[in-house]
Formats: structure tokens, sequence, C-alpha cells
């Protein structure tokens, strides 16, 4: 009897140790982040205006979610304007009879496009979802086009520097100081340029 009753406890802790091999298999299934693997990134060239990732002391990557409520709907703000910003230079570079508006049409794809992809990466190292992108509106005129440029233009440029004075994360605080200085350029040339259409 002594003999059975060893073999069952054996048993059932080899039961207990799979079991418990199994249920850690997936828990860190749910969570990749806990253990972040290398990825491969080209060295040697320094981009301008690349967002680096969040490292603690021992340069370990730093889970992301961290973020202020504020800094979240700055992130989707700014991704949803700066996706609307595309979609509407693109419709400016096709619709557009005036050289200036299809240029500036032209800029706005290439800038924002850009500036979407830097803010897509900090979106997503915070696990912040990243907008659905709607389509732009018809087109009506030059001029109508150019007077939603100045007025988004400016209620870009207030939100791009009041993040950057008042966000709490070193990263969008980051992106938004940089992203305010191209917003700024785009609000003088959208000025200069709805003030020649009639």
């Amino acid at each position: 009897m002594k003999h059975k009753f060893s073999i069952n406890i054996r048993f059932v802790l080899g039961v207990i140790a799979i079991a418990c091999i199994g249920l850690s298999g997936t828990a860190f299934a749910q969570n990749p982040r806990m253990f972040p693997t290398a990825t491969p990134s080209s060295s040697g060239s320094s981009e301008q205006g690349t967002v680096k990732s969040k490292s603690d002391t021992s340069g370990n990557k730093v889970k992301g979610g961290t973020l202020s409520s504020a800094d979240k709907a700055f992130i989707k703000d700014a991704a949803r304007g700066g996706m609307m910003e595309v979609a509407m230079g693109r419709v400016a570079e096709k619709n557009a009879t005036d050289s200036d508006v299809k240029n500036f049409g032209a800029q706005m794809v290439k800038d924002h496009s850009k500036a979407n992809e830097d803010l897509k990466a900090i979106a997503k190292e915070e696990n912040v979802a990243w907008p659905v992108e709607k389509e732009a509106g018809k087109w009506k005129s030059d001029k109508s086009y150019m007077d939603a440029m100045v007025k988004d233009h400016e209620a870009d440029l207030a939100a791009f520097e009041k993040e950057a004075k008042n966000g709490s994360d070193p990263d969008v605080k980051n992106f938004a100081s940089k992203t305010a200085e191209t917003v700024r350029k785009h609000l003088e040339m959208a000025k200069e340029i709805d003030g020649k259409l009639k």
C-alpha cells in the first residue's frame, strides 16, 4: 500500500508541474512585451526626428501604457488630424486649379505623412490605439481648401504648443515641440496662399 501511495503522489506532482508550465506559457503569450525581443534596425543612419524608445537605467525597454489621459487624447487627436491633412492634401494635389494650392497639398502629404509615422511609433510603444483613417470631404474650391487649412493649422498649432509645454511624457512632448515648428510653417504658407486667392 505504501508503494501505491508513493506512485500516486509522483503522478499528481507530475500533473501539477505540467499544468503550471502550460499556464505560464499561456500567461507569457498574453503579454509579449514582458520580455521584448530585439528588432533589427538600420545602423549607421541617423535620421533627423526619429523617435527613440524609452528605456530604464539598465537599457531594457520600459513597458508602455503609462501615459496621462491628456497625452493619450493628444496622440489620438493629432493622429486623426494628421491623417486628414494627408487625405485632403491628396485631394488638393489632384483637384486644385492654382499651382500654389497644388504644391501646398503635396507639402501637406509629405510633411504630415512623416509626422504620422513618428506619432504612430509613439502610439505603438505606449499601447495607444491608432484611430481609423477617414476619407477627405468632397472638393469645393481652392479658396475653401485654403480657408480650412488656415483654420486647421491655427487650431493645430495651439494644441501642439500646449502639449509641448504641458505634456507629461517626454517623447510626446518632444514630438509636439518638433511638429509645432512644421505646423507653424504650414500656417504661414496657408495664410500667404489664402491671401492671394479670391
